[in-house]
């Protein structure tokens, strides 16, 4: 007997030697007729339905192979990659002997090659921008205060290198991508070229539908100015003063004279960034009394560090060279001034008391404002209330001697306003939050017996920091040159913990909590 070449023969051959001795055992044993019958029956019937399905597969595949043979071999040539069987195997179909084509029992799969569009992805994550540098070219009439006009970076031969057809010489014509310009020191431009371009993003990041309640919306539109403002020249504050004003391009026509057209800004040392922390604190306990502070950065100015820009306002009264005060007071007068209660609730001062045009609250706002911040350079020019380090102004100077006669010292910067005399402007901000708590400046709540219950009602709610966090985050410069968060928790912690220990002062020392809105 030979054995068998077709998967169909096989099957049959296996099955016929297996089942026959078996059946031939069964019928001849001694078991039940009716059981062996079943047995019998059941074991033909799966066999017989295993023949019948196998007959009529092949049946039916040799009935329609002549027929779709030429198609299928089109849709073959046609299909990008060959068909492969489920099996992994590649043998092709087999032949029978009368020309017709036998499909073997397996399943093909045709792989087609698809395209897959990129995903739509809005709103999460924004790209980086890639900055664009261009020179531009001076126009006629422009003068500068010293130095070269301007200066050609790096970056911006890199970029005309990459752009051959870029922008030059101020030509901004049919272009839409962003560029800086690039000023030299002390440097004052004039002209449409000198305008920077209005689509880059804002340095004062406000995401949601409004702004802070303790910034009002002229607060947001100063900020604006001076964090994003086109930078149409530089010049000194004075004649012979290496303090600079940084001019800008506004909308606000005559606001400060001094400044010609537009609004200035004063630049202050980079190390004077915390000018900008003062000036959130102070809107959040409802103070009002600091002028606008942002920080930026150029790459003419600090070297390209970032450094705190102030708004400069010329309706502040004139100040004497050696305090910078429009009021000069010393210490020992204004523990008097305390005593007298100058223009608190409406009373008129008499003569013979001393009294100034600045009302009575605006010393206790300006002693809880400095205590937080640890800022002497108004009340304790001397230092003469805590241990000061070698690099404090008071020690460089040498006013520590004055420490034996402290009713002669004279205060420094308090300033108002021309047409307000009654309230006082806290300038020269620049706080400490190097300070201890065993080391800290006790002196400058000396006197003060009443506190703005405006400024205690913030300290008392617990969210203090939630609402520094918030206002501080929205300038986006002083954010990251602080380190970000981690940076601004640690601040926090220092205003958190003093904040505490003069509430505990204020218990202790029974003053009292008043309304101070007048």
């Amino acid at each position: 007997m030979t054995c068998p070449d077709k998967p169909g023969q096989l099957i049959n051959w296996f099955v016929c030697t297996l089942c026959f001795p078996r059946v031939r055992k069964l019928w001849s044993s001694r078991r039940p007729r009716t059981r062996r019958n079943l047995l019998l029956g059941t074991a033909c019937a799966i066999y017989l339905g295993f023949l019948v399905s196998q007959v009529g597969r092949a049946s039916l595949q040799h009935r329609r192979g002549p027929e779709k043979g030429p198609q299928r071999s089109r849709d073959t040539a046609q299909a990008p990659f060959p068909e492969l069987p489920l099996d992994g195997t590649l043998a092709p179909p087999e032949s029978q002997g009368n020309g017709t084509t036998l499909q073997p029992n397996v399943v093909y799969i045709t792989l087609r090659s698809k395209r897959s569009k990129p995903a739509n992805i809005r709103g999460t994550v924004k790209p980086k921008r890639r900055k664009k540098y261009a020179v531009a070219s001076p126009a006629p009439g422009q003068e500068a205060l010293e130095g070269p006009s301007f200066q050609l970076q790096e970056a911006a031969r890199a970029a005309d290198a990459e752009l051959p057809g870029y922008i030059q010489g101020g030509n901004r014509a049919n272009t839409g991508r962003p560029w800086r310009l690039l000023l030299g020191p002390g440097v004052r431009g004039g002209g449409s070229d000198f305008q920077l371009p209005q689509a880059r993003e804002s340095n004062i990041r406000i995401y949601s539908e409004s702004s802070p309640s303790w910034l009002s919306k002229e607060d947001i539109r100063r900020m604006r100015l001076l964090a994003d403002g086109a930078v149409v020249g530089l010049q000194p504050l004075w004649s012979n003063s290496k303090t600079l004003l940084l001019v800008l391009e506004g909308s606000t026509s005559g606001s400060v004279p001094g400044c010609g057209p537009g609004p200035c800004g004063l630049v202050k040392h980079p190390l004077d960034m915390s000018e900008v922390f003062a000036f959130h604190l102070d809107r959040i306990l409802g103070l009002n009394r600091t002028l606008p502070s942002v920080g930026r950065k150029s790459e003419f100015i600090q070297d390209g560090r970032p450094f705190p820009v102030i708004l400069w306002d010329s309706s502040l009264s004139p100040t004497s060279n050696d305090t910078h005060s429009s009021v000069k007071l010393t210490w020992g007068i204004y523990q008097q001034l305390l005593k007298q209660k100058c223009w608190q609730n409406g009373r008129i001062p008499k003569p013979g008391w001393g009294c100034t045009e600045v009302h009575h609250h605006e010393w206790s706002k300006m002693a809880l404002f400095d205590f937080l911040l640890q800022i002497y350079n108004r009340l304790d020019t001397s230092c003469c209330g805590f241990r000061p380090q070698k690099e404090d102004a008071c020690v460089q100077n040498g006013l520590r001697l004055k420490c034996d006669h402290q009713d002669s010292v004279v205060l420094a910067h308090i300033v108002q306003r021309k047409h307000d005399p009654r309230h006082l402007v806290f300038i020269n901000n620049k706080g400490f939050f190097d300070r201890s708590e065993d080391n800290l400046n006790f002196k400058l709540l000396k006197g003060i017996q009443e506190f703005p219950e405006s400024a205690i009602s913030v300290l008392k709610s617990q969210h203090l920091r939630q609402k520094l966090l918030q206002s501080l985050f929205l300038d986006k410069v002083y954010w990251e040159s602080q380190g970000g968060r981690q940076g601004i928790e640690k601040l926090i912690d220092v205003i958190e913990q003093r904040a505490q220990i003069l509430l505990t002062y204020i218990s202790a020392h029974g003053a009292k909590v008043l309304p101070m809105n007048e």
